[in-house]
């Protein structure tokens, strides 16, 4: 029997870094400001922007960057692997795409996040899924999401 133990190692971390235990962070970068709260995983060469909030029981795996001033809910997923030939890549990171989320963006609870590449000033609603890449600002919602309206001034 293997037992791996959740950790934080090898993790570039800015000033005033909260990450609440227990979290499994490796290799990634965390800003200035950031929060992790407990029950996360934050897989190697993720970069995570300044004054950027990350919520329990997230996933965010390799090939994802987040920019500054965003918001992760509870339980956000993040999917690098699409499954192109009907089964998992199974590590061969050739077949994996990355996803890229700009500044300002709110992704509310339980949304799952594809490889795709979000524009800054997005909210995205809780339990929605990106499956295309968001281009105008706004809010999104539903499965796929769709634009609902642009954000009130």
């Amino acid at each position: 029997m293997k037992i791996l133990k959740s950790q934080i190692r090898d993790v570039k971390i800015g000033n005033n870094v909260t990450i609440i235990e227990p979290s499994n962070l490796y290799e990634c970068i965390l800003e200035d400001n950031v929060f992790v709260g407990p029950f996360c995983e934050i897989q190697r060469d993720v970069k995570i922007g300044a004054n950027t909030r990350i919520q329990s029981h997230t996933f965010i795996c390799e090939l994802v960057t987040i920019g500054k001033n965003c918001f992760i809910g509870h339980g956000v997923m993040f999917i690098n692997d699409l499954f192109k030939e009907g089964k998992p890549a199974n590590g061969d990171k050739s077949k994996w795409k990355e996803t890229i989320i700009e500044d300002d963006v709110s992704i509310g609870s339980n949304a799952t996040i594809l490889p795709v590449r979000i524009c800054s000033n997005v909210v995205i609603g809780a339990g929605s899924v990106v499956t295309k890449d968001i281009t105008t600002p706004g809010i999104y919602a539903g499965n796929p999401a769709k634009f609902l309206r642009k954000i009130d001034d």
